[in-house]
């Protein structure tokens, strides 16, 4: 999960692409502009042990952009994909 954040904060969207499970992954990953990342706090982390096959992570990221603060609280799914994790989805909580 922090791989992924510090790839959207350094527009790596390439190294989103190859972590993105290919049958939940968009066609484009685009950047948005005048979006600034200012933090990521990881509140919990089920699965995604050494002998598991999914895992889930719950984080809050947030971010500025046209001087308006907001915050991305999302459960992600990950699944192990040729061996190695990748992210499946997200499911946004309810501010």
């Amino acid at each position: 999960m922090r791989s992924r954040y510090t790839a959207y904060v350094l527009e790596r969207f390439d190294y989103l692409r190859e972590t993105w499970h290919p049958a939940t992954r968009p066609d484009e990953i685009a950047p948005s502009p005048g979006l600034r990342w200012l933090g990521l706090t990881i509140k919990q982390v089920v699965g995604g042990e050494v002998d598991d096959t999914t895992g889930e992570v719950e984080f809050v990221a947030r971010s500025k952009q046209g001087g308006r603060a907001t915050r991305l609280h999302e459960t992600s799914r990950f699944e192990r994909y040729g061996g190695r994790w990748v992210y499946t989805r997200g499911v946004q909580h309810a501010r």
